[in-house]
């Protein structure tokens, strides 16, 4: 039997490592996710794709590009209107003679926000009724479920549309929430947190009950710091996946609501509202606009659920780091 042999069959295998020249580097909950993270090539794919969007559309005011809303002219004056692709156009212009390009860009500024904002408030509302109802059953867990299932029953689409209607009429709103995105954002988010309000009682009906819970409240450990400390960080994981599968599903309905005329008026550019002008011209044989902002919107979604895919396998714990 050799020295090593010897040493690794020692009681202390760490120190028969370090004697030999080996380091033991204990492997944290974070090196299993990000592990399996960059396994999954789907998802590191979609983060670098929505990673490089997100600076194209912050920095888009820094780049040589007509304003979105700028009609172009030629030489003799005449309007640049539904020109085909071509070097310095792009992607063309729509029926107004607008760059496509940069309508685009800036569409998917207020996409993203759009998207990030529905996200952020569904993260909260969900997160915060789910917990309540999880962590106290009995009235307070039936008061807040049907509240949550009487919100649950209300039409997300028709409701998005009369509520976008009567938005702009509203006098004492200010501009910025009648008639940029942040307003639809607003509507979208306090729409859809019913689902993940079920999902996280279901986490905290479960995670409860557990050892480690009761080992805390017999510590002495106050509610406030049993919910924060240890039952919220390990409901986490169906918290994250969900709202980021909803910022894809909020950039859609924020998109339907642009297509039927309901959504961001008007000229701010959205990506709905191009796919809608577009499809009426590609009717007549100028289909640019149709496709390069459909193509834009179907990316940015397919990437962020790809992302939320990846997200769901990096956090289960039964997944091993072998898999992607």
């Amino acid at each position: 039997m050799t020295d090593i042999e010897y040493n690794l069959e020692s009681e202390e295998p760490e120190l028969a490592f370090e004697a030999e020249g080996l380091s033991v580097e204990p492997i944290t909950q974070w090196d299993l996710f990000s592990a399996r993270l960059r396994r999954h090539r789907l998802a590191m794919f979609s983060a670098l794709f929505l990673g490089l969007l997100v600076v194209l559309v912050l920095i888009a005011p820094l780049l040589p590009l007509h304003p979105p809303t700028e009609r172009l002219l030629d030489e003799s004056g005449r309007s640049l209107v539904n020109i085909a692709p071509r070097p310095g156009l792009w992607f063309g212009t729509d029926e107004l003679g607008r760059d496509v390009l940069s309508r685009i860009i800036y569409g998917g500024r207020a996409s993203l926000i759009v998207g990030l904002t529905a996200g952020i408030l569904v993260a909260l509302f969900g997160t915060l009724v789910g917990s309540l109802a999880g962590y106290y059953p009995g009235s307070v867990d039936q008061a807040l479920m049907r509240f949550t299932d009487l919100w649950l029953g209300l039409p997300l689409l028709p409701v998005a549309i009369v509520v976008g209607r009567i938005l702009p009429e509203i006098a004492f709103l200010p501009g910025w929430l009648k008639q940029g995105p942040f307003g639809i954002a607003l509507l979208i988010g306090f729409l859809s947190w019913g689902s993940l309000a079920r999902i996280v009682r279901a986490e905290f009906l479960s995670l409860r009950e557990k050892e480690f819970v009761e080992a805390a409240r017999a510590a002495g450990a106050a509610d406030k710091r049993i919910v924060f400390r240890h039952i919220l960080p390990n409901a986490m994981s169906p918290i994250i996946v969900t709202t980021t599968l909803v910022v894809g599903s909020a950039i859609i309905i924020e998109a339907a609501l642009s297509f039927l005329g309901f959504g961001v008026p008007p000229p701010t550019p959205t990506w709905g509202g191009m796919v809608s002008e577009g499809g009426r011209l590609a009717a007549r044989g100028f289909w640019w606009e149709l496709v390069f902002s459909g193509a834009a919107l179907v990316a940015t979604v397919l990437a962020i659920n790809f992302f939320g895919d990846g997200l769901r396998d990096a956090l289960d714990p039964t997944q091993t780091i072998e898999r992607k």
